[in-house]
């Protein structure tokens, strides 16, 4: 008998040797699953993966020949939590079934890592960390950056990433990463399971070398099933539709990540059942499709909102009810709304005591479009929601309505101007600020990934290098990331990567002299503002003074970008179309106007719950706390 053959690597090496094999396959279309790993190098990685990752480049970079060969391409990032973002991005373009690793060393890097990481597993996107650790063997305690835990010889900084980690292991033995390693690729590729996997790598345990079997480098594919649904709950569910006569679909990112985008336009023209979209499901319909309705909850559409308050029944596809979604929880308000969850986890389909449809949202929805068999919701119920949602357009044309071609824009003329400058096929990228909710309102999305909002943890500092990742994962498709000067002002490092490798991304940046999403929310709950503006320090001791004299624009332009400085509406319309030109990175800033009228369902419709100060001295606050009260007389358990 043939011994088994086996090489010699160091765990580093054999990690970075085993990713470079690792495949998914949906539909019959492999992906890789590591497409390429980030990484900043200290002490604790930098003779571990940067010494492996150096030995795989000259096989990574030939796979502009032959791109099935092996070898791990390389990217070097400016900040960890950014290299994250921007390796999420890249796997929420690819629809989850390719991703990107990212590696750090021990101490602030790994430690840096925890938003990304939360990040990720809130909006079930795949990213593999690599932090470095404290040494295994412990020759010498404690090490650089280790921390010491009286109670826990076996804790260090990494361990904050268990709650936000989808899978966590430390590999303390080299054999021990042929299990964690495996593992990992699974939670990776598990559309229920996915989010951040972190395999937590000592220093000394990085550099170690084993005799590695030949099979843990085979390429090894990972197949991504589709679900069907059980009959016995599809049947309930297809009778429950029939019985309904005002039901409303909520389309959520689920749509998205199967693909499932034609199959809902099916769904919809078979039955006449009016579709809504969560931040994460927008554009699941074509925004001038006659069935879709916008944006659904605190920041949807009057159109959408009023049909979920009448709604006997919610059809949710793909979505994790949110409190933005549902108001928290007083936008489904029909006595006797019922619910049916189409998703492929179990968590998440049984939410609101509905009737569970655990399946791929494309196959579960083609079931049910089968099953109806015909059945479409009443002509009238079909002719009020168009007529409604016309209604919606015109005020929509109305807010992107510029007037002067010499005035200072309104972020929503912004966006009517952005609207007429991009093509189907651009990409639309934000966060967090006040933009999330015009943009959820407003923006009119004409392709199933134009809409790209991360709103699961709305993270300020995403965008910028979540466009390089959506840029790296569709390298043809314009990429426009919208951040407020405060998002900015988090996290502009990533510029630098953007011109290093070339991505031309386009950043529109947009200065309204601080939080203004968070200015209003203030205003709003009793607390005045405060805190809320960029200004000088008045004599009262609140930021009330001057505007403070900082350029962002030059800020940009010192980290290698292409500035164009846009003053007026016209400026602004000459603007976004150089920048969609050019092949470089390029940032588009201007100084919006501060008062804005953007439309929206009234307030009893799209409630959102921030508690207000029970007992307070000031007016503001006690008004704040009577309207608060009002409104959470709504909330209701849906059981």
């Amino acid at each position: 008998m043939t011994a088994p053959t086996t090489r010699r690597l160091t765990v580093a090496q054999a990690l970075v040797e085993f990713l470079a094999h690792q495949y998914t396959e949906r539909d019959g279309v492999r992906h890789r699953l590591i497409a390429a790993t980030w990484g900043i190098f200290g002490h604790g990685n930098v003779a571990g993966l940067g010494q492996a990752l150096l030995e795989s480049q000259p096989a990574a970079y030939e796979r502009g020949v032959a791109p099935e060969s092996p070898g791990m391409p390389y990217l070097q990032g400016r900040n960890e939590q950014a290299m994250v973002h921007a390796a999420v991005g890249y796997a929420r373009q690819s629809d989850r079934l390719s991703a990107q690793a990212v590696t750090t060393s021990i101490g602030p890097g790994a430690t840096n890592l925890v938003t990304g990481a939360a990040l990720a597993t809130v909006n079930r996107l795949p990213v593999l960390l690599l932090p470095g650790d404290t040494f295994a063997t412990r020759p010498a305690e404690p090490v650089l950056q280790q921390l010491e835990v009286p109670y826990a010889g076996d804790v260090s900084v990494n361990d904050a990433l268990r709650p936000v980690s989808r899978y966590f292991d430390r590999v303390t033995r080299p054999e021990a990463l042929i299990p964690a390693a495996l593992q990992a690729m699974r939670v990776l590729a598990d559309p229920v399971e996915t989010g951040a996997v972190t395999l937590a790598l000592p220093q000394d345990v990085q550099a170690e070398a084993f005799d590695w079997p030949e099979e843990f480098f085979a390429d090894r594919v990972w197949h991504v099933t589709r679900p069907q649904p059980d009959a016995g709950a599809l049947a309930e569910a297809v009778h429950a539709i029939r019985s309904a006569e005002r039901p409303l679909l909520i389309a959520g990112g689920g749509i998205h990540h199967s693909e499932a985008e034609e199959s809902l336009r099916a769904f919809a023209e078979a039955t006449g059942v009016p579709v809504a979209s969560t931040q994460a499901g927008k554009g699941s319909l074509r925004y001038d499709h006659p069935a879709d309705v916008g944006g659904i909850g605190h920041t949807g559409t009057a159109t959408a909102d009023a049909l979920a308050r009448e709604a006997d029944l919610i059809i949710g596809v793909g979505t994790r009810y949110t409190d933005f979604t549902t108001a928290s929880a007083t936008l489904f308000a029909r006595p006797g709304v019922r619910f049916v969850n189409l998703n492929i986890a179990s968590f998440d389909s049984h939410k609101l005591g509905a009737l569970s449809l655990i399946a791929d949202a494309r196959a579960g929805l083609e079931a049910l479009t089968r099953e109806l068999g015909g059945h479409r919701v009443e002509k009238a119920y079909e002719e009020a929601y168009g007529a409604a949602k016309a209604e919606w357009e015109v005020l929509v044309d109305a807010a992107y309505q510029t007037g002067a071609e010499d005035a200072r824009p309104s972020q929503t003329q912004l966006l009517g101007l952005l609207d007429a400058a991009v093509g189907d096929d651009d990409v639309i990228i934000n966060a967090a600020g006040s933009l999330p909710g015009d943009l959820h309102k407003l923006w009119r999305a004409r392709s199933r990934r134009q809409y790209h909002l991360e709103y699961g943890y709305s993270c300020m500092g995403y965008e910028i290098p979540a466009a390089i990742g959506v840029r790296m994962a569709a390298p043809d498709r314009p990429v426009w990331s919208l951040v407020g000067d405060g998002t900015y002002l988090m996290m502009p490092t990533e510029i630098v990567t953007a011109v290093q490798e070339g991505i031309n991304i386009n950043i529109v940046l947009i200065q309204n002299h601080g939080y203004a999403s968070i200015g209003g929310l203030s205003e709003e709950t009793g607390a005045e503002r405060f805190g809320t503006a960029y200004r000088f320090r008045a004599k009262d001791g609140t930021y009330t003074g001057e505007p403070l004299p900082v350029d962002l624009a030059a800020n940009a332009a010192s980290l290698g970008m292409d500035v164009i400085r846009a003053a007026t509406v016209a400026e602004l319309r000459s603007a976004f179309a150089e920048a969609r030109a050019s092949d470089r990175p390029t940032c588009v800033y201007v100084e919006t106007e501060t008062a804005d009228t953007v439309p929206g369902a009234p307030a009893a419709q799209a409630w959102w719950d921030v508690p207000v100060a029970e007992t307070a001295t000031r007016e503001a606050a006690l008004l704040a706390r009577e309207e608060y009260d009002r409104q959470a007389a709504g909330r209701r358990r849906h059981l």
